[in-house]
């Protein structure tokens, strides 16, 4: 198993966040979290990453415990998060955004490749690759997060609501993305409000309900459970 999450609690003050919350991440796998504000998929993603440390539990990655580690040393290791509200730096140009994403790297011509490899999955981000990231478009910024998770050469991509506040045609663009992403040996971990979209993409569903696991189980299973249908696809 490339990612495991055992038994993780995250608090914040005397605020449970996450309370037991264990869930497995296989090699080039794709799963989803879906549940409503506040249930914890967010922090859990952050506590993935680093930029939260659970109380107690704990997070294996490709064999080793990285519970306590700090981003950086995470991204190194080959994890990315695509945070939610896409946080660009605005007053950067494309480019400049993207060479950010290797800013653990110093193989220059690797990195070389991975720029021209973004720009050719993302060719919208090629013809504006010296504009300045503050006079793009929601859509065009949320491609630019991921291009530059991408940069980072990770073997897990975590995204966080990468969908919200986009146009329908643009959501299916960045679905369409993180589908040939998946392909080409990224795992994903996708946060996603649209309960549809997220379930449609990935093989494996958690239900996440104040701070637990309620529900997980293979995607298309989760879309048929009268729970699920009920509470989050309005079925």
């Amino acid at each position: 198993m490339l990612l495991e999450i055992k038994n993780i609690h995250v608090h914040y003050g005397h605020v449970a966040a996450l309370k037991g919350v264990s869930l497995a991440l296989e090699e080039n796998g794709f799963i989803t979290l879906i549940g409503s504000n506040g249930a914890g998929k967010s922090t859990l993603l952050r506590t993935i990453s680093g930029l939260s440390h659970p109380s107690d539990g704990q997070i294996i990655f490709d064999g080793k415990p990285i519970s306590h580690l700090e981003p950086d040393d995470i991204v190194k290791l080959g994890i990315s998060h695509v945070p939610e509200g896409r946080r660009v730096f605005k007053d950067l140009t494309v480019t400049e955004n993207l060479r950010l994403g290797a800013f653990t790297r110093d193989d220059k011509d690797a990195i070389a490749r991975d720029l021209e490899m973004v720009f050719q999955r993302f060719p919208r981000l090629r013809e504006r690759q010296y504009q300045l990231a503050r006079t793009m478009s929601g859509g065009e910024q949320q491609m630019l997060s991921i291009g530059r998770a991408l940069m980072s050469n990770p073997r897990v991509l975590l995204l966080d609501e990468p969908s919200l506040g986009l146009a329908p045609a643009i959501v299916q663009d960045i679905a369409k993305i993180l589908v040939d992403i998946n392909k080409q040996g990224v795992a994903v971990i996708l946060v996603e409000q649209n309960a549809e979209i997220a379930l449609g993409l990935a093989a494996h569903g958690y239900v996440l309900e104040t701070g637990s696991v309620a529900l997980d189980g293979p995607a298309n299973t989760l879309m048929n459970n009268e729970h699920v249908k009920r509470a989050y696809l309005g079925i």
